[in-house]
């Protein structure tokens, strides 16, 4: 049989945070002492008030259909988390929950961008967004940062990224990979050459409350009217309440917008779980005292770790001020990152995600949502590994 696979496929590449991790992952079931740095996930418990909300409600029964965009208690919940901590006055009904923050950003995309559209992507950029574009049919046009400006977009470099053509600004702060932070004033000063240029931003905030060394960020739907009228909010409950494996993300837009993300998604997954939003509820209503705990340990790991990669020969590393990643400069190993990372943990068994799967070939991505035990183990062995490159 010939099977004729689709143009939209075929073009995309696969996941590489998911392949190594998984690689990572059998070679620990195989008996190896393998130290992961790839998984973008927490590495705490939910905390438990979210987890007994969800045991709950499926003992409850509420387990069947729900409304595609989500239950109404978790949309106004969402709306008064932007009302609460960020300003923004959004009505339930532009509140869409999705199947993850993976999800919000296809439905965003899928629902805004068409054929001939061009998508303002700041690379280094989290691995899915391009391929999210191209699966619209719309064109990636990457702009590339360096560790020289923290790997943030200028505006002068925006502006000169636009054309008629440009439909959306793709701006993820802090950012996965580099933990990068856009200060208010930067922020302020992209979304105004984008309410200039009318050209949509999507927005994605889900690393919003993992801060550190002080940094503050603002959404950059807040600063005016018109900067509201031309952004699009995605957000998620992974990172910040440790729910990966919930899915559960949510979108917040203008609500012409919000209604054409719903119609996308009635007809493609239709409702989140049911009872998993129950435990988004309780995330967002419920305590939060778990998170200062987990900023401290991320903070101790984050600075050791930093110091640590400054001090190995070949390596370089701009402090992140945000999410749980460092993206160290790799270029005077004299190795590209694919060929770096797949020796690396061939000789040392340690697993790192390839800077080239973000478009930054010079530099790898480590993430510290592990036990610092791991870390002090699998920097050790990332030194070794670089003494042997370097002379």
């Amino acid at each position: 049989m010939n099977y004729k696979i689709s143009r939209r496929a075929a073009s995309l590449s696969p996941s590489l945070t998911l392949a190594i991790d998984s690689k990572a992952k059998q070679m620990k079931a195989d008996g190896l002492d393998v130290v992961g740095f790839g998984a973008g996930e927490p590495d705490f418990d939910t905390p438990q008030h979210i987890k007994d909300a969800c045991s709950k409600a499926l003992a409850a029964g509420f387990t069947k259909y729900t409304p595609a965009a989500g239950i109404p208690e978790l949309r106004a919940a969402i709306a008064d988390k932007h009302k609460r901590e960020n300003g923004l006055t959004y009505k339930p009904s532009q509140v869409i929950v999705s199947c993850g923050g993976k999800h919000s950003c296809f439905n965003v995309i899928f629902a805004t961008c068409e054929e001939g559209d061009e998508v303002i992507i700041p690379a280094p950029y989290w691995l899915s967004y391009p391929e999210m574009v191209k699966m619209a049919g719309a064109k990636p046009v990457i702009v590339e940062t360096t560790d020289k400006t923290e790997f943030k977009l200028t505006p002068d470099a925006l502006r000169q990224a636009i054309t008629p053509r440009t439909r959306l600004f793709v701006l993820n702060s802090p950012s996965n990979p580099t933990g990068s932070v856009y200060t208010p004033d930067e922020l302020k000063a992209l979304g105004d050459i984008c309410v200039e240029k009318n050209v949509l931003i999507m927005s994605d905030e889900i690393y919003e409350h993992l801060l550190y060394d002080g940094a503050t960020t603002r959404s950059v739907a807040s600063f005016s009217p018109a900067h509201f009228e031309h952004t699009i909010i995605v957000h998620g409950f992974a990172k910040a309440w440790s729910m990966t494996g919930w899915r559960l993300g949510w979108c917040a837009a203008p609500e012409p917008i919000a209604k054409a993300i719903d119609a996308v998604q009635s007809h493609s997954t239709s409702n989140p779980t049911s009872f998993a939003q129950k435990g988004a509820v309780a995330a967002l209503t419920g305590p939060q005292d778990h998170l200062p705990l987990w900023l401290a340990e991320f903070n101790k790991r984050r600075t050791f770790a930093w110091n640590k990669i400054n001090s190995i020969p070949g390596l370089s590393c701009v402090n992140a001020k945000g999410a749980f990643y460092l993206f160290p400069n790799i270029a005077k190993t004299g190795l590209k990152s694919a060929d770096f990372c797949a020796k690396l943990l061939e000789v040392e068994k340690v697993a790192a995600v390839p800077g080239v799967a973000f478009g930054a070939d010079d530099y790898i991505r480590l993430s510290y949502a592990t036990s610092m035990a791991n870390i002090e183990k699998g920097l050790e062995r990332i030194e070794r590994f670089c003494q042997g490159l370097v002379k």
